[in-house]
């Protein structure tokens, strides 16, 4: 006879392993972006550009070598989140390409390449040699003390068209400022999952709000009050929004208090006015967004968000094709911050939908990963980092499309600029070592008061 074992309390985590569908969907990410770099050879000089088969070449074995460390180091992770990252990535390059056309003394192109590269080495690092997303809690108060001193070096170099946020080495720029929002992200994660039971039942209440006592949140606040004042001294307004809207997301995340959202939206317009009303260069922005074409009555010709307007309407349902827009009329800022102007003008307004739908699975997908962990720090940081990525869509979209002022950041993986394109390579990385963790890459099950004290532990 057999003692009859005690039912495990933890339910069984079903495994999943599609290496075929990945590689899939990589090939068609490679093969539409070759297919987008032919098209604008072709409808700008009638033939194919000669470096066709070397781009596409060079973006398969990046694609292919990314999808082999996947492979090795993370076989459960998800399926989508590397082809989408490539497909967007190769857009990128598209667009950029089809742009240096028009601009041929500014040539953008090959060195995104290279910052495409680079971004695709640290995701295979990343891959490789984080073997547990567990591992960056303990080094939460180095990232913060790491992101604040990112964030504080700009302001010692001269200010580029009005905001302090990069620095300048010989002909190498950086914006610290990207890297600095991983970094916050993976504190406010461990320090959110370690207080979050201090945070939720303990404290005043205020008009049926629960109020956290000063003692734990202080030290968060603090944190987060210096990152946005540092940024508002740089005139970073994008990035400021950016870090309000990731602190009230992953706030209420590890709360389940609804009222933080209505909090953050409050405190979001009152300093938005107040930042507006004092700052010029805010100030002319939010007239700008208020009167898009005051220029053009004026007879002062077109502002680039008036462009950008242009642009888009030209584009209409199905877009002139790509190669055949007017979008580098916008100017200085048509391969980063307006380039999302270019997709809508070239692709229309159903390619401009492919690509959002894309960025909402993307961090869908995040989210997924995250709801389906067990450990807090975990759930936070997935769900932290892929808020990142949709802010930033949403903050740069509505900006180009005279929704809300505009901010000045860069579209993920879409837009110019080397420093935004690694560390969104970083943070797929990190969310596709979270995932193979969630859906199966996980040590064999311990009873469960073990796993519950593994989970403490923690």
């Amino acid at each position: 006879m057999t003692a009859p074992t005690a039912p495990s309390s933890v339910p069984a985590v079903r495994a999943f392993r599609r290496p075929g569908t990945e590689l899939a969907l990589i090939v068609l990410a490679v093969l539409f972006s070759v297919y987008g770099y032919c098209a604008v050879g072709l409808a700008r000089d009638g033939s194919v550009p000669p470096g066709a088969a070397g781009y596409g070449a060079g973006l398969g074995v990046l694609a292919l070598l990314a999808h082999v460390a996947v492979r090795v180091r993370a076989p459960y992770a998800d399926p989508l989140l590397l082809p989408i990252a490539v497909l967007l990535n190769g857009l990128g390059l598209v667009l950029i390409y089809r742009l240096d056309l028009s601009t041929p003394s500014d040539e953008a192109a090959p060195t995104q390449l290279v910052w495409s590269t680079l971004g695709v080495g640290l995701f295979i690092g990343f891959v490789l040699l984080l073997r547990d997303h567990r591992v960056l809690h303990r080094y939460a108060y180095l990232c913060v003390v790491a992101a604040l001193v990112l964030m504080i070096l700009p302001i010692f170099f001269p200010a580029v068209n009005g905001a302090r946020i990069w620095i300048r080495v010989g002909g190498l720029s950086i914006q610290p400022g990207e890297f600095a929002k991983i970094l916050l992200a993976i504190f406010f994660a461990s320090y959110l999952a370690a207080n979050r039971n201090a945070l939720c039942y303990t404290g005043k209440t205020l008009w049926k709000l629960q109020l956290p006592t000063m003692r734990v949140f202080a030290p968060i606040l603090a944190i987060w009050l210096i990152s946005v004042g540092v940024l508002v001294l740089e005139t970073d307004l994008g990035t400021s929004l950016l870090f309000f809207g990731l602190f009230i997301v992953m706030l209420y995340v590890a709360t389940g208090r609804g009222s933080w959202i209505a909090i953050g939206l409050v405190l979001a317009a009152a300093g938005a006015f107040v930042v507006a009303s004092f700052e010029p260069h805010v100030h002319g922005r939010v007239e700008d967004w208020l009167h898009p074409f005051a220029s053009v009555e004026a007879g002062d010709g077109a502002s680039q968000l008036a462009q950008s307007l242009f642009a888009f309407a030209a584009g209409g349902v199905l877009g002139t094709g790509l190669g055949l827009g007017h979008s580098v009329l916008i100017g200085f800022a048509a391969k980063s911050d307006f380039i999302l102007a270019t997709a809508g003008e070239e692709l229309g307004l159903t390619g401009l939908t492919a690509i959002f739908l894309l960025y909402a699975l993307l961090v869908e997908r995040g989210y997924r990963a995250g709801l389906a962990l067990r450990d807090p720090f975990g759930r936070l940081l997935a769900v932290g980092l892929a808020s990142i990525v949709a802010l930033q869509v949403f903050v740069i979209a509505g900006g180009v499309m005279g929704l809300i002022p505009l901010t000045g950041m860069a579209m993920p993986f879409l837009a110019q600029g080397g420093s935004s394109l690694v560390t969104n390579w970083i943070i797929v990385a990190i969310l596709v070592r979270v995932s193979d963790r969630a859906r199966g890459g996980l040590p064999p099950r311990a009873p469960s008061n073990a796993v519950s004290a593994a989970e403490a532990a923690a």
